[in-house]
């Protein structure tokens, strides 16, 4: 039977590994005996998140690389895997958002919220996942948000990248299970971290989460081989109930209740 000890001696790779649930995921792995490839696109974070599990005995590396070059995960693979490290546990975290309505935001951060929610993970999936099926072993971890259950307004292009990232770690999980690899989504609710400041999201904070509890959950599922994870009663609870509700009801409520205040009524 799968356990957490598994993970033991092994290397992991974390993207959006500076801050708050790729921190998080970080010390939980590190807790667990993990050695730790840390990567984002913020260097004097990682030196310190580094130092600190450095500090506990973890043995990490960096690599700096920002997700929303399409040529960042060749890069992030080379200094890795390519350069002889076997990375056995892949953490697809890094991810952006953008609130507020479509046809004003900025068009390029639009684009990017594809590009690193969405291609990135592809493309390091691609790149990882098959050595782990030639070793018949592996682990990885997508994150994607209880967003991805349901269309929501002023959040649109977000919460699509969401369901992509559920939907292709749900497919991937099944394709790899005969080769001994284990795909996990972990679909977290709002969650403390800086997202929701740089995302300009604010409205969507109730009933936050503490990160170190939504890590360590993940890491537990994936250990385990759990296809889903949604770590807090709330976020199941909304799973469920919207597959019940017309999509048509759901955004309706959902546009009222977020429209941006300069909109107007």
């Amino acid at each position: 039977m799968a356990n957490i000890r598994d993970f033991h001696g092994k290397w992991a790779l974390v993207t959006g590994a500076s801050a708050g649930i790729g921190a998080a995921l970080a010390r939980e792995l590190a807790a667990h005996g993990v050695k730790l490839i840390l990567t984002s696109r913020r260097h004097k974070r990682l030196e310190a998140l580094a130092a600190e599990l450095a500090g506990k005995g973890a043995e990490t590396r960096i690599v700096v690389a920002d997700l929303n070059d399409p040529a960042a995960p060749q890069q992030i693979y080379d200094a890795t895997e390519g350069a002889g490290l076997t990375v056995d546990i892949l953490i697809n975290n890094a991810g952006l958002g953008q609130y507020g309505a479509f046809h004003e935001t900025p068009a390029e951060q639009e684009l990017s919220q594809v590009r690193v929610n969405c291609e990135a993970v592809v493309r390091l999936s691609r790149l990882f996942v098959p050595r782990m099926v030639e070793r018949r072993r592996g682990w990885v971890l997508v994150v994607a948000s209880t967003a991805s259950f349901q269309p929501i307004p002023y959040f649109s292009t977000y919460a699509a990248t969401k369901v992509f990232d559920r939907y292709f770690a749900l497919g991937l999980a099944a394709e790899v299970a005969r080769f001994g690899v284990k795909v996990t989504a972990l679909c977290p609710g709002p969650t403390e971290s800086e997202f929701f400041d740089v995302s300009r999201a604010r409205f969507f904070m109730r009933g936050v989460q503490a990160t170190p509890d939504v890590a360590r959950r993940a890491v537990t599922a994936l250990a385990r081989g759990q296809r889903t994870i949604i770590p807090n009663l709330r976020g199941r609870l909304t799973a469920g109930l919207v597959r019940f509700l017309p999509a048509g009801l759901i955004t309706g409520v959902i546009e009222k209740a977020a429209r941006p205040e300069r909109n107007g009524a």
